[in-house]
C-alpha cells in the first residue's frame, strides 16, 4: 500500500462563495422540476417518472443545504470576531 501513499502534504481546502452555489444549484433543481412538469404524462408512458421527482428531491435537499450552509458561513463569521476581539497574552 506504500506505493499509493501520497508523498506530499495535502493542500488546503479551496472557500469560495458557498451559500452562493448551494443556492444557485437549488434554484436550478427546482427550475428542472417545473420544466418537468407540462410533461408529467409524457414521463409517466415512458417510464422516466422518477425524474421529475429527482428534480424535485434535489430542491429539497438543497433547501436543507441552504440552511446548512448557511449556518456554517455564520458560524465561522463568528469565530473569525472572536478570535480578533480576543486580547492576546
Amino acid at each position: 500500500m506504500t506505493k499509493w501513499t501520497p508523498q506530499h502534504e495535502a493542500p488546503e481546502p479551496l472557500e469560495g462563495p458557498v451559500v452562493a452555489t448551494i443556492t444557485g444549484g437549488t434554484i436550478v433543481w427546482f427550475v428542472l422540476f417545473l420544466v418537468q412538469l407540462p410533461f408529467y404524462g409524457w414521463f409517466e408512458d415512458h417510464g422516466h417518472l422518477w425524474w421529475v421527482w429527482t428534480c424535485l428531491a434535489g430542491a429539497g435537499l438543497g433547501l436543507i443545504g441552504i440552511w446548512y450552509v448557511r449556518g456554517r458561513d455564520a458560524a465561522i463569521k463568528r469565530a473569525a470576531a472572536e478570535r480578533e476581539t480576543v486580547p492576546a497574552e
